[in-house]
């Protein structure tokens, strides 16, 4: 038998919806269980804690196998506007929140989120850019000191 999952760090490189939500349905999942859960957003996920870009995030039609359509006919215009459009009705049915509502959950139930460093400092952003719910900017050294612990899993997205 192996450890028991006590905590699971997410990485949120891609602020697409897709990946956005991958990642804020999965730590739910685990606050849900009781299992620790926190997300790192780097790089270009920072834009799902972006005060300003996080509830305009869009689903990714270029380069994305899951769209199962050709590149060209995914680069054409509008056809990033009608995926995302036609996903955000799908994600309604099922009552998922937006993201800014979704990032309330996760925090309020015990989530750490945290901005990396050196993608804030990359991408000349400040703490009032982002969210309220945000725990702090880390380094990667910091955020992998966080999971240094027995029963800790890393995700990247």
């Amino acid at each position: 038998m192996g450890t028991k999952v006590k905590k699971m760090m997410f990485i949120l490189s891609k602020a697409t919806i897709e990946n956005a939500y991958a990642a804020f349905v999965m730590a739910n999942g685990a606050r849900m269980e009781g299992i620790e859960s926190e997300i790192f957003f780097t790089f270009f996920g920072l834009e799902a804690i972006q005060k300003k870009k996080m509830d305009n995030l869009h689903v990714a039609t270029v380069g994305n196998p899951g769209m199962h359509i050709p590149t060209m006919i995914g680069g054409l215009p509008g056809m990033e506007a009608l995926a995302t459009k036609m996903m955000k009705k799908e994600m309604e049915k099922l009552d998922m929140p937006p993201v800014s509502e979704f990032i309330e959950i996760l925090s309020d139930s015990g989530c750490r989120l945290w901005g990396c460093k050196l993608a804030v400092d990359m991408f000349h952003l400040e703490e009032k850019d982002l969210i309220d719910e945000l725990d702090g900017i880390l380094t990667i050294g910091d955020f992998y000191n966080r999971a240094d612990q027995e029963g800790c899993q890393i995700v990247f997205i």
